[in-house]
């Protein structure tokens, strides 16, 4: 009889240590994703930083090259200043509205830039200066890595948000707090092909 007690104990310890060692993998798991997202938006912020950096000696370029139009460096410099006021944690990830807005700061970046660097195409003395044409090379570059960059942190939060909702995971996620992250979108009317017109 007293067999019988100890082997039935002994099969419900043995069941709630596997159960116990699958928890503490799957909770191991979790971490090991919202690591990767952590460092993936980390990636993101040190590609948009690098391009703020380059802001201002493309403006002190552009300026000191030509009397330029001063409404596209303000706008520049303006639009820069407000995408570095923006700052998201990571935690802030799972606020669609805080990374929407810090996507929004970004891409109005980005216009002004285009403009600027559309602007310059009509002063031949300044695309003729080796500065300029260094500096709009590091912007390209830069761009590329941006696109990089967001591409490997959507990866990142597709993987950790898949984990998140799986089953038996949501349940180690809902209990220690791993909340979905919010992962890049396109810039709004992204989906219509701009309008090319030469006889202007």
């Amino acid at each position: 009889m007293r067999s019988k007690g100890t082997l039935a104990l002994l099969t419900v310890l043995l069941l709630v240590g596997f159960a116990g060692c699958a928890g503490c993998s799957t909770y191991n798991s979790l971490v090991d994703a919202e690591e990767r997202v952590e460092q993936a938006w980390a990636n993101v912020e040190t590609q948009y930083q690098r391009r703020a950096d380059l802001i201002p000696n493309l403006v002190n370029t552009v300026q000191g090259a030509a009397d330029f139009e001063r409404g596209a460096l303000e706008a520049v410099t303006n639009a820069r200043a407000r995408a570095t006021s923006i700052n998201l944690s990571a935690d802030d990830l799972t606020d669609p509205a805080k990374v929407q807005a810090f996507m929004e700061a970004q891409n109005q970046l980005g216009s002004a830039l285009g403009r600027l660097l559309v602007v310059a195409e009509n002063y031949p003395q300044l695309r003729a200066t080796e500065a300029f044409r260094d500096l709009q090379a590091q912007l390209e570059g830069t761009e590329n890595r941006i696109n990089i960059a967001r591409r490997d942190y959507n990866e990142a939060v597709r993987a950790y948000n898949t984990k998140v909702r799986r089953f038996p995971a949501s349940i180690i996620a809902g209990l220690f707090g791993f909340e979905r992250r919010t992962p890049f979108e396109a810039a709004p009317g992204s989906e219509k092909a701009p309008t090319v017109d030469f006889n202007r």
